[in-house]
């Protein structure tokens, strides 16, 4: 019964997040907030919604683990998709096609942002800010600031794009309707999570970084897809990057809900073993965007997203 209810609700997340894009989608170019910097944040925010209620459970259901490892995990299996697809398609050479000056800036930042998470972790009696680990307060801050400066320095380009599907009245309906949808699933989606951790014995944090993790990224191997199908490889891999800050913001929420203490310090350590796995996932994902552009074989192009799958999967064991 909560095998089912897993998958079921797994499904609907799934699928509410992929219309939870698209009518962001809409919104975004149909309405006063089509600004390249508030459009992207408003479909960042649709697509992490899944990860934002099924963290907000874990957090109410008091189960840290997976709260935090759902966010950790959807990081690393979202820089997943982008090895994975690299290596589907490595034909195509997806970093070689790619911005570096657009795309490293962002992976630097959350190479820091992860690399701070770690120093938590590894040090669990940090300083709190109303029960709020001062690390989750620094990374918001650094966030905004980036954000800001980011925006500052962007030039706003608007590409017309006719949506014949959905008027903007509608779009809206959707976008809520989408969202309840999530909410309610996210939520069964933690549940049921932790239910399934208690019944077999696994470990909460592979459940939430894992499991919970993949299921909730999904929707981003959709868009992901998409862009590539587009050959748009910029968008491919900018909204991976993009998506895995926008998680750890949440993480931060995430963290002034749960106000026993610093979230990080109630959570097991198997999460810093996912965090450091994200680490070298990001590692890799900048050299592949650095990397002198050549001709070689495809299998020697795709050789450092491969060894990134073939890691993946050994730390998954591992921790399982």
């Amino acid at each position: 019964m909560v095998y089912g209810i897993f998958i079921a609700a797994a499904f609907v997340v799934i699928m509410g997040a992929i219309y939870l894009n698209r009518f962001g989608d809409v919104i975004s170019r149909k309405s006063a907030l089509s600004g390249a910097a508030v459009g992207t944040f408003l479909i960042a925010g649709a697509t992490s919604l899944p990860e934002l209620t099924t963290s907000f459970t874990a957090v109410y259901i008091d189960n840290t683990d997976i709260a935090v490892g759902n966010m950790l995990g959807s990081n690393v299996f979202n820089l997943l998709i982008i090895a994975s697809m690299d290596v589907v398609y490595r034909r195509k050479k997806l970093f070689q096609h790619a911005s570096a000056r657009d795309n490293v800036p962002t992976a630097l930042i959350g190479l820091l942002f992860t690399l701070i998470i770690i120093i938590a972790l590894i040090n669990p009696g940090s300083i709190e800010l109303f029960n709020v680990g001062v690390e989750m307060v620094l990374i918001f801050v650094m966030y905004a600031v980036y954000i800001k400066l980011s925006n500052s320095s962007e030039e706003e380009k608007e590409e017309e794009q006719v949506d014949k599907d959905y008027n903007l009245k509608t779009a809206i309906y959707g976008f809520i309707g989408a969202s309840v949808v999530v909410f309610v699933a996210g939520s069964a989606l933690s549940i049921s999570g932790d239910r399934l951790a208690t019944i077999t014995g696994m470990n909460s944090s592979f459940v939430g970084s894992f499991l919970i993790a993949a299921a909730t990224s999904l929707p981003e191997f959709v868009a992901v897809l998409a862009a590539i199908k587009m050959a748009n490889y910029n968008m491919a891999i900018g909204s991976i990057l993009g998506s895995n800050l926008f998680n750890l913001q949440i993480l931060f929420l995430t963290d002034v809900m749960y106000q026993d203490s610093a979230i990080l310090k109630a959570v097991h350590t198997s999460n810093m073993y996912i965090a450091i796995l994200c680490v070298f996932m990001i590692v890799v994902v900048m050299f592949n965007l650095l990397r002198t552009k050549g001709t070689g074989n495809t299998w020697m192009y795709a050789a450092p997203s491969l060894l990134v799958t073939l890691v993946y999967f050994v730390v998954s064991y591992t921790i399982f």
